[in-house]
């Protein structure tokens, strides 16, 4: 049973949320949109995000040394529905999908996704990133879609935080050798992998504006977040990043 909440007030960010309750989500079931993928990761906390994509207002720019400059921004919805060039996948080392984000956009791609990674590929190392064509996510106007493997959140001791870098780092030169001009990225490790939530904001924004400073094609960098608690740790790790600027 699906019911939804009232809108409710503006937050202090000035965003609006509107919210799914999900009741008797079961663990394990396939999943059919991303809200139900992410019923199934949180159900102890018993809400989802709507999947409806709203900007926060949030935003940084970046200079490139290419020439120009490049923005990150901030927005809260459903990654499958953003209007993006190339679309990161937050992927598992079997490149063999999942739950969360990873189902949802296989979901949304079609079996051509799956198809293809298992004629290219052969897994891809956790910190890694390989590239694939968009499957029915094209007909959205999405041209490639970014497989990257985040690290497992073990303590802290094992090279998580040079691991995550790399992942993010790495797609966003995939996506940029490709030729896109814009790339949407979810909270890679923020999921069922256990990263703590503020140092995977941290981690995740350093890394994509270090990597925007040597792009070529890439001008816009969106950052879509599912759930609150993880837009409100992306949205203090931005500002931080802004008043270090």
């Amino acid at each position: 049973m699906v019911g939804r909440e009232p809108l409710a007030p503006l937050g202090a960010a000035g965003r609006l949320e509107l919210w799914l309750v999900v009741h008797g989500a079961s663990i394990g079931r396939p999943a059919t949109s991303l809200g139900t993928c992410l019923a199934t990761r949180i159900a102890t906390r018993r809400r989802v995000p709507y999947p409806v994509p709203m900007a926060t207002g949030e935003r940084i720019e970046v200079a490139r040394a290419a020439g120009g400059s490049a923005v990150i921004e901030l927005l809260a919805g459903d990654i499958t529905t953003v209007s993006v060039d190339a679309i990161v996948n937050a992927a598992n080392e079997p490149l063999a999908g999942g739950g969360g984000v990873d189902g949802a956009i296989h979901h949304a791609a079609g079996p051509e996704l799956m198809a293809e990674l298992r004629a290219r590929y052969r897994g891809c190392p956790t910190g890694g990133a390989v590239i694939t064509a968009s499957g029915r996510l094209a007909d959205h106007g999405v041209k490639w879609v970014v497989h990257a493997v985040g690290p497992i959140w073990r303590g802290g001791g094992r090279a998580e935080a040079e691991l995550l870098a790399s992942a993010y780092a790495k797609a966003l030169h995939l996506a940029d050798q490709a030729g896109a001009h814009s790339v949407a990225f979810p909270a890679i490790s923020a999921g069922v992998y256990g990263y703590p939530l503020d140092d995977a904001a941290a981690v995740a924004l350093r890394s994509v504006r270090e990597g925007l400073a040597g792009v070529h094609t890439v001008d816009r960098v969106v950052f879509v977040l599912f759930d609150s608690d993880v837009m409100h740790s992306f949205e203090r790790a931005l500002a931080e990043m802004t008043a270090e600027a």
